[in-house]
């Protein structure tokens, strides 16, 4: 999903309406800062604002996830597009989770090592692998080639790690 680009398509609706944030952010019950956000492609709105949202702005949700106005002939198409940009989000955030577990381990794990004189070589190539399976699995999803090329740096710390441990 491009949020700068739903942002300003919102913008432009809401302008189009004659409605300033606070007045749409209040027809939502929400803070005209959460209005804000969007229209500057910060975040989303909470998929549950969608219709309300689409109401307010006489638009579909299918033209509010795209960003843009559809034409009829183009529908079908721009809807099966965002049915899998959607999918794509809710597997982003599923990662942020396994991010957040990963973390705590890894806490414990540097604990762990330093108590009981365990080298922390094993632990830094542990991390930097699930950093790199993190980093290439964004991208696998985003397309964004720094994540590739961050989640290619951690393979091979991963590699040069290892090879350091077997001649050590």
């Amino acid at each position: 999903m491009d949020q700068e680009k739903i942002g300003k398509f919102i913008a432009k609706q809401r302008k189009i309406k004659n409605l300033t944030q606070e007045e749409l952010a209040e027809k939502l019950g929400i803070t005209k800062n959460a209005v804000s956000k969007w229209e500057r492609g910060l975040c989303l709105m909470d998929m549950s604002l969608l219709k309300p949202l689409s109401e307010i702005l006489e638009v579909s949700i299918n033209e509010i996830l795209a960003g843009e106005k559809i034409e009829d002939k183009d529908v079908e198409k721009k809807s099966e597009e965002n049915i899998i940009k959607l999918t794509e989000l809710v597997n982003l955030k599923s990662m942020k989770y396994g991010i957040i577990g990963m973390t705590l381990f890894s806490i414990i794990l540097m604990l762990i090592s330093f108590f009981k004189n365990i080298p922390m070589a094993n632990i830094v190539s542990l991390l930097c692998a699930y950093d790199c399976v993190s980093f290439l699995g964004r991208y696998k999803i985003k397309k964004d080639k720094t994540d590739l090329v961050t989640g290619l740096l951690f393979f091979m710390a991963v590699v040069l790690n290892t090879v350091a441990f077997i001649m050590s």
